[in-house]
């Protein structure tokens, strides 16, 4: 474990999104990655090596040891103790015992469990009105393995860090552990603990077992410093915010599900140039949230494993957000994916860059991106870049929002796109774009689950997409488009896909409109402006 965290050498926030989309897009295979770490089991004779990792995600992450080191106060080593240095603390509600090294280290207050200094600490047992707090120096690293422990606070948190230079909670194999907080607190002021489990200092989650955390007060998990979610099957629900690290939140593996009232899972840090970002390498993420699924200040990045926002205000949100090799699966009210470097005009703001462009990113360079949203799709107060995987929007039904909006340039250079939405503030490919694509107002609304087709001037089917909402407008782009030919649209037929991109035929199809590859409209849809908005306002306008 180190004691100290190595500060990157980064002195922008672009300078870090540059790193961690480099890690991103690094494969796995025969070196060694943080889910490929050592795997033993311990014995009374030989050092104990712990270093279980959530099978389901071992072949989808993307972190390497280097990268974590690096990026994080999260080591191999974290999970590397000897056994025979243990202290065993028995929970209780009428009095909890601890045994073995560093025994002395703990004390008990009645319902309070009191860790002072460094150590490995095996939890089992319940508390039913109590918690575990760690107040260990600067310089201690605590280790707590929690073994089918459970622990019930009825004033504040259930487990707190007030001091230590990191903690790690282990999830045992096999185990299943809770932690759940009050419903209001007796300390209220403005720095004090507010989550199920608070940390003030870097706190890392691993392990093979369960966890399930309960926030009654305010968020479920809370570091103000780091955090880590290295693995382990761990389930959080929360009056406000789900999952949260200032400086940094890195999902290596793992299974995560998050109902949170507020946001789902974030990184709070905005003034560090360094700090401030949420990075998915792998492991399943799942979250419905009342606010913000995904979040970070300053840069999230998903380049691994699964992430599935089934409830949201706004699904993704962040001044840039990567997207390098994820499946990415997001339903939003609002908007899908939402790229801002801070707060705008919106009574000013519609498709067509109306407002300035910001310092705000949206790329896409891998991965299966899924977006249903009620306001924009893919939504950049700066640029939005496509430069490869398979991207799928669902856009909006009402005419003051649009499947892509960008301040900025939308530009696809590899990949394929299918953006499907309202004609009112529809906007296509910015004369940028290296790679062609086409765009056409169907001319009337489209049901949704109905088969939409792109058919080349030869007859051949290019494309088929079955969107899940209602859709009058669509752009496509994909490395078969060439750019000034004609294309056909057609709605109708099948397709063989339930809802998204696949391949489909066209018989019993109707032709609804045509359009020319590289001609697009900006802003506004319903076949106003050049391109194919003018030449796809349905049958009668061909």
């Amino acid at each position: 474990m180190k004691r100290s965290f190595r500060t990157k050498a980064l002195s922008s926030v672009a300078a870090l999104s540059l790193a961690l989309t480099m890690a991103g897009c690094a494969t796995t295979g025969s070196g060694t990655t943080v889910s490929d770490v050592i795997d033993a089991t311990s014995s009374a004779s030989t050092a104990a090596t712990v270093a279980e990792r959530s099978a389901a995600s071992a072949d989808t992450t993307t972190a390497s040891a280097s990268d974590i080191s690096e990026d994080t106060h999260y080591d191999e080593d974290d999970l590397t103790w000897d056994a025979d240095s243990e202290t065993s603390v028995s929970l209780a509600d009428d009095g909890t015992k601890a045994s073995g090294t560093d025994a002395d280290k703990v004390s008990v207050d009645k319902g309070t469990v009191t860790i002072s200094g460094a150590g490995t600490y095996r939890l089992s047992g319940s508390l039913s009105d109590g918690k575990i707090v760690v107040a260990a120096g600067e310089e201690d690293v605590v280790r707590i393995i929690l073994d089918n422990a459970s622990i019930t606070s009825s004033t504040g948190s259930a487990i707190e860090v007030d001091a230590a230079n990191e903690t790690l909670l282990y999830l045992e194999k096999g185990t299943s552990n809770s932690a759940s907080d009050a419903s209001t607190y007796a300390d209220t002021a403005d720095d004090a603990a507010n989550a199920a489990i608070y940390s003030m200092a870097d706190l890392t989650i691993a392990g093979e077992g369960s966890l399930d955390v309960k926030g009654n007060y305010q968020d479920g998990i809370s570091s103000k410093d780091g955090l880590v979610l290295a693995s382990g099957d761990v389930t959080v629900s929360a009056a406000d915010d789900g999952i949260k690290g200032k400086d940094y939140v890195a999902l290596l593996g793992g299974d995560v599900k998050i109902t949170a009232d507020g946001d789902g899972i974030k990184s709070t840090n905005d003034t560090d140039t360094d700090r401030g970002w949420l990075h998915q390498y792998g492991g399943q993420l799942s979250v419905a949230a009342g606010d913000d699924g995904i979040k970070a200040e300053q840069l999230l990045t998903l380049s691994g494993g699964a992430a599935t926002v089934s409830k949201s205000y706004e699904g993704l949100e962040a001044p840039t957000i990567n997207i390098s090799g994820a499946t990415v699966n997001v339903t939003a009210t609002d908007d899908g994916a939402n790229a801002t470097a801070g707060s705008t005009d919106t009574s000013a703001q519609g498709g067509g860059g109306m407002d300035a462009a910001q310092d705000a990113h949206l790329n896409i360079t891998g991965g299966k991106v899924t977006v249903t949203a009620e306001g924009d799709g893919l939504d950049s107060n700066g640029d939005i870049s496509i430069t490869g995987g398979t991207t799928v929007v669902n856009g909006p039904t009402n005419g003051g929002n649009g499947a892509l909006d960008s301040n900025g340039d939308i530009t696809v250079d590899g990949g394929a796109l299918f953006a499907a939405g309202s004609d009112g503030m529809a906007e296509g490919l910015s004369d940028t774009s290296k790679q062609s694509g086409v765009q056409a107002s169907l001319g009337t609304t489209v049901d949704a689950g109905t088969a939409i087709h792109i058919v080349d001037s030869s007859g051949e089917l290019v494309a088929s997409f079955v969107a899940s909402k209602a859709t009058a407008n669509v752009v496509y782009s994909s490395s078969e488009i060439v750019d000034g030919d004609s294309y056909s649209i057609y709605t109708g037929g099948t397709a063989d896909v339930d809802a998204g991109l696949g391949t489909g035929n066209i018989t019993d199809a109707t032709k609804v409109a045509t359009a020319t590859a590289g001609e697009f409209e900006t802003g506004m849809g319903g076949g106003v402006g050049g391109g194919m908005g003018g030449q796809g306002a349905g049958p009668g306008g061909q």
